[in-house]
């Protein structure tokens, strides 16, 4: 059984929030679905609004809720860290989003159905290719010429269009939990700090697989 989840990668150190968030370990990885706890739904905000927590007079000062949506919103395009997580219960082969990975780009996943390159990050470099009518990938090794002798994980391309019909699913859920944060938190803002993230991590529009 394969499981694949859309996830946000832990930054190494990040700035504190002023709302409730799990306490996760740097460089672990978060699944965004619309079954997560409050908590984990505070982690992902953070997560997102990471990038624009630093105060630009370097003065300290702990942007609140509506300064970090505020900066995100008027950013050119937001960038989430981490991507698509595939996991084989059967074998316990897990290939996750090497650095510099997004999941804005998670329907780049789309070029596979017709046998073209995905970029999947770095440190680790994930590997993955095409061998057919069968996605083969590789936790790392993405930079050898030659194949790594680990066993990798095998996705069926016909079961590829369904897989990411999961992960939009999943990535609705996420986003409908993330409009009850913003519309506590940031409720002046929350239609357009929904509408940004929605557009810019590719979430609500269709998924075309042909």
């Amino acid at each position: 059984m394969l499981i694949v989840e859309a996830v946000l990668e832990t930054a190494d150190a990040a700035n504190a929030v002023p709302w409730p968030v799990t306490t996760l370990p740097p460089y672990a990885f978060l699944a965004l679905s619309g079954h997560m706890p409050e908590s984990d739904v505070g982690a992902a905000m953070a997560l997102l609004t990471d990038w624009f927590a630093t105060d630009p007079d370097d003065s300290g000062r702990v942007p609140d809720a509506a300064e970090r949506v505020r900066r995100l919103i008027a950013c050119d395009r937001v960038v989430a860290s981490g991507g698509l997580r595939v996991r084989d219960a059967a074998t316990g082969v897990t290939v996750t989003p090497g650095c510099c990975c997004g999941l804005e780009d998670w329907r780049e996943w789309l070029r596979l159905l017709d046998g073209d390159p995905v970029y999947l990050g770095h440190d680790p470099t994930p590997r993955v290719e095409v061998d057919g009518q069968v996605i083969r990938l590789w936790p790392d090794g993405g930079d050898g010429t030659e194949r790594p002798e680990a066993q990798p994980v095998r996705l069926p391309v016909s079961d590829l269009p369904g897989v990411l019909r999961s992960v939009r699913t999943d990535l609705r859920g996420f986003l409908a939990l993330a409009a009850r944060w913003a519309d506590r938190y940031v409720p002046s803002q929350a239609a357009e700090f929904m509408a940004r993230l929605d557009a810019d991590l590719e979430i609500g529009a269709p998924l075309t697989t042909s």
